[in-house]
């Protein structure tokens, strides 16, 4: 990830002199190759690119909408496989890594490896990690993160012209299969709301479109958006969305202000939409239609070199995979998780702005102010009785509490990104798995669309406790109250049912189950070190046609952390400078590295003068390193920050 001491965006390569045989693909299956088992003999003669990622991880559905161009464009000589690589136990499913397959529309084959077998075999230490093997079998580089559209694309043309040069190079089609495409209703759907009118509207997202239901949500009144994967505003039939996510609506006064009723966060298109459901209309009102990188310093705040508070006109600020969105009446603003960065938003339809609310765009659980506070993936959206806003942190399994006003942050449930289950009781120790959506019910209490767990959880901040209120549900994405002026005893949810493709009832039972199937930590591969004195290096390199921008001092910063903090007994926190001296507790055997690096830098000669109106560029990487502590291990560490 982008930010994300668990997916790092690190990269390597290796030297293109250097001929390294590429290790066996091995896995439980292979998927969209009609049933073929395929080894790298089969691939001779084909420019091979690997994908490992896992569906949780939003920088790997972002690396596939990469990687899109690059398989129809070199669709004769390109082979391109997602080795899938799960970090949490649900995605070591056969059927839910099926309907991650489907879900996403991937065009391209896939070995599923809920072992890690072949990610250990290319020794990958993040998600996403892309490795790329020549057309003889030979291993050429890898690089972990993403945005490496344009990298892959100059590795991938001087294959192909090296190998048809020697006759190495089979051009013809590859041994994808596209599977059939269901016929349902609802493709996966994400989110839904219910409208002033009573009627329900669903975020049909593999549909790329919006449904408009009737009161009981069971017939079709109309769809808005063409079906087709796009990004055009107009009218109903020809606007075009691509994977809409969160919807919300505005009050009658403020709608007529602005000339629309509804806010939808288009999330593939990093773009929030507002629709007229009078006129019938679409247009998008904030983001530009690209992906914001960290690594691009657009829209920034400060000088060059720091990470900045963005903000601005919102057509004019780029977004990253808005997921939900929620209209806040205290503020009159709207919230956006802005899953892609591991932030919160805020949007004033009145004056067409956007400015971060909270998030530093770092990866994990920390509370805190907006300006320190970290989140993972927020993926839900719901406004509690005392004004504050519930937020489903799906990659740390957390919900957590926001102040609108201030951006201050506090966590209600959950630990951390490793941790995880499926277990009831005192919120310390309950454990859920990956929630995408909230929902405040009449009596105060929070019900939680706990996804990777296919149940709808509740939490009650009168007790402090966590309670299953239905469990047997196919990914569970968002809840939708029915009786909002009843009591929780007659109340009455619509379940976003998403892998089943359906909308479901679900009433609330009067007495909540109790569940406790364990609590569960992610353990990946760990690298070794000496416990003691241990020197970490982050290298980096500046892109051709830039110059580090010393122009207020070292461009450079360094942060360290790590799980449990206890690990680093000094060197840990941020400061200037890519190198540290750490010293390792020995009274531990494990844990977890967080290190952040960041490098300013701006277009202009080594050795010149930065241009007056030169673009500048900010690179900045994460890591989580499982690390274990061997007397005999090495006490260095380096990392590579490379340039995009």
């Amino acid at each position: 990830m982008n930010s994300s001491p668990e997916f790092s965006a690190s990269a390597t390569s290796s030297a293109r002199d250097v001929k390294v045989r590429a290790p066996e693909l091995a896995g439980r299956r292979w998927m969209n190759s009609g049933g073929k088992d395929l080894t790298l003999a089969d691939l001779r003669g084909k420019v091979v690119l690997l994908d490992f990622w896992t569906f949780c991880c939003i920088n790997c559905l972002h690396v596939l909408d990469e990687l899109r161009p690059l398989e129809e464009k070199y669709s004769k000589e390109l082979v391109i496989i997602g080795v899938h690589s799960p970090k949490f136990e649900f995605e070591r499913t056969v059927e839910a890594v099926d309907q991650a397959v489907e879900r996403y529309q991937v065009e391209h084959l896939v070995l599923d490896d809920p072992d890690l077998v072949t990610w250990q075999a290319y020794t990958a230490r993040a998600w996403p990690t892309l490795a790329v093997i020549d057309p003889e079998g030979y291993l050429v580089a890898t690089m972990s993160g993403e945005g490496h559209a344009a990298g892959l694309t100059e590795i991938i043309e001087g294959l192909i012209e090296e190998h048809s040069a020697k006759g190495t190079l089979h051009s013809g089609d590859g041994p994808y299969v596209p599977p059939p495409a269901p016929e349902t209703d609802l493709f996966y759907p994400g989110k839904a709301t219910r409208l002033p009118s009573g009627h329900l509207l669903v975020a049909d997202s593999g549909h790329h479109s919006l449904v408009e239901y009737d009161d009981d949500a069971a017939t079709i009144i109309r769809r808005i958006g063409t079906g087709v994967r796009g990004s055009a505003d107009g009218d109903f039939a020809s606007a075009s969305f691509s994977e809409p996510g969160g919807i919300t609506v505005l009050p009658e006064d403020l709608a007529a202000e602005v000339g629309y009723q509804l806010i939808v966060a288009d999330t593939v298109n990093h773009t929030l939409r507002g629709i007229d459901l009078e006129n019938e209309t679409v247009t998008t009102i904030a983001g530009t239609g690209e992906q914001h990188m960290v690594g691009a310093i657009d829209n920034v705040r400060g000088k060059p070199g720091e990470l900045g508070r963005y903000d601005g006109p919102a057509r004019d600020v780029k977004l990253s995979s808005p997921w939900d969105v929620l209209f806040v009446p205290s503020t009159a603003e709207v919230v956006v998780a802005m899953a892609g960065n591991h932030t919160l938003w805020s949007f004033d339809p009145k004056d067409g702005t956007i400015r971060i609310l909270s998030g530093t765009m770092n990866e994990g659980l920390v509370d805190g102010d907006g300006e320190t506070a970290w989140f993972a993936q927020s993926s839900g959206l719901d406004l509690g009785p005392a004004g504050e806003v519930f937020v489903a942190d799906s990659e740390t399994s957390a919900i957590r509490c926001l102040d609108p006003a201030t951006g201050e942050v506090s966590s209600l449930v959950g630990v951390g990104l490793f941790d995880f289950g499926f277990r009831d009781g005192p919120a310390a120790e309950a454990r859920l798995q990956h929630p995408l959506g909230v929902r405040s019910l009449p009596d105060g209490s929070v019900a939680i669309a706990d996804t990777y767990n296919g149940a709808i959880r509740r939490f009650d901040p009168k007790t402090e406790e966590v309670t299953t209120l239905a469990r047997g549900l196919r990914e569970p994405s968002d809840i939708v109250l029915i009786d909002n002026e009843g009591t929780s005893d007659d109340a009455e949810l619509i379940v976003v049912e998403s892998a089943a493709h359906v909308l479901t009832r679900v009433k609330l039972p009067k007495d909540a189950q109790k569940v406790d199937e364990g609590a569960l930590t992610t353990k990946r591969p760990s690298t070794e070190i000496a416990s003691g004195p241990v020197s970490l290096t982050v290298s980096f390199t500046v892109p051709a046609g830039q110059k580090l921008d010393d122009r207020w001092g070292d461009p450079t910063f360094l942060q360290v952390s790590a799980t449990p903090p206890e690990l680093i007994v000094s060197g840990d926190g941020g400061a200037e400078g890519l190198s540290r001296d750490i010293v390792i507790d020995p009274e531990f055997t494990e844990g977890v590295l967080h290190v952040t690096a960041r490098a300013a830098a701006c277009d202009g000669e080594p050795g010149g003068e930065i241009p007056l109106h030169a673009a500048c560029h900010l690179y900045q990487q994460d890591w989580g390193i499982p690390v274990e502590l061997v007397d005999s291990a090495p006490n260095e560490l380096t990392l590579d920050l490379r340039g995009a």
